[in-house]
């Protein structure tokens, strides 16, 4: 398994397009990415977080996904946030930013002490630095996406909902069924807040079944 690389805001150039829809509605209404409206179309068809709960972001810079679940869980609720890039402060007590590689056991450990009680929902919007090299960057994508996995089964309760981020390949489908032994249901789908060309795809794992 690679070294875990989370999304960069190094990723300018194609994250933040001012001609973009997204963007500039992000912009308007104080979001601080385009990729918080995935999460809240997600959400409203899914019904992944709601009210209260304990949630887990993994890859989370620039926090985008951290304020949508903060919005979703209210006051009652706790948001962990871990990634290997530093985040701008929410100053919620119920927001927690872990600096971090949950690619190393050491740090995993760290990471489930500091969560205390197992959460309700683990949500990986993760990405690699991007080579150009489409075969390349899908694999690394699929091994991300695949930790993020392999993590949020130390870190849900049962019963509890999944989602993460991968970008469509041969590997994908393997994926989806791994996914699926581990969720009283799983599948694939695509919000329209993604950008038009784009490979990416979303796996929804909804009630966890414990180890």
């Amino acid at each position: 398994m690679p070294r875990l690389l989370y999304k960069s805001l190094l990723r300018i150039g194609n994250m933040y397009n001012p001609k973009d829809h997204y963007w500039r509605r992000a912009k308007k209404e104080g979001y601080r990415s385009r990729a918080s409206y995935k999460l809240i179309e997600l959400n409203e068809k899914f019904k992944l977080i709601k009210q209260g709960d304990r949630v887990f972001d993994i890859g989370c810079a620039p926090g985008g996904w951290m304020q949508v679940a903060l919005e979703i869980t209210g006051n009652r609720g706790l948001v962990f946030g871990v990634d290997i890039e530093e985040i701008k402060n929410f100053n919620k007590p119920n927001a927690v930013f872990l600096r971090t590689d949950i690619s190393k056991p050491e740090e995993r450990e760290k990471i489930l002490k500091k969560a205390g009680e197992k959460v309700d929902v683990v949500i990986s919007d993760i990405a690699p630095h991007t080579t150009g090299v489409k075969i390349s960057d899908k694999a690394n994508s699929l091994a991300l996406s695949r930790e993020a996995f392999y993590f949020s089964r130390l870190l849900l309760k049962e019963g509890g909902n999944f989602l993460v981020k991968v970008f469509q390949g041969s590997d994908s489908a393997d994926f989806l069924k791994e996914i699926k032994t581990s969720f009283r249901e799983a599948q694939t789908t695509k919000p329209e807040a993604t950008r038009k060309g784009s490979a990416e795809v979303y796996i929804i794992g909804k009630g966890f079944k414990s180890l």
